[in-house]
């Protein structure tokens, strides 16, 4: 059975960074659009960034300039590095493999706050 798992997540004062990463544990990277999503406390789970096979990118209006999505297929690893963290950036982060049947990570938590 196919699974993904994240890590990376943590605290950080505003304007840190951190580097997330989604590892799969099949080689399902290389065939498949991914993407990483948040959910806050209280709020909706929303796409935070998303990356094609051929590696064209999507971000998210709050985060452009400030995340950058990546893919290495070879280590079926997908990375998320969050520079210039805000508080608002705070929530459970999770990586997508989309495909016939979409895949979830179990998330990892990033909280930004001083």
């Amino acid at each position: 059975q196919v699974q993904l798992v994240e890590s990376g997540g943590g605290l950080v004062q505003p304007g840190g960074s951190l580097r997330l990463s989604c590892v799969g544990s099949k080689s399902i990277f290389s065939i498949n659009n991914m993407a990483w999503y948040r959910q806050a406390p209280g709020k909706e789970r929303e796409l935070v960034a998303s990356i094609t096979v051929g590696g064209s990118t999507l971000y998210a209006d709050s985060v452009k300039g400030r995340f950058t999505i990546s893919r290495d297929n070879a280590k079926d690893t997908m990375y998320l590095q969050m520079n210039s963290l805000k508080p608002e950036d705070t929530a459970v982060y999770y990586c997508k493999v989309y495909g016939t049947v979409p895949l979830w990570g179990q998330g990892t938590q990033v909280t930004v706050s001083s």
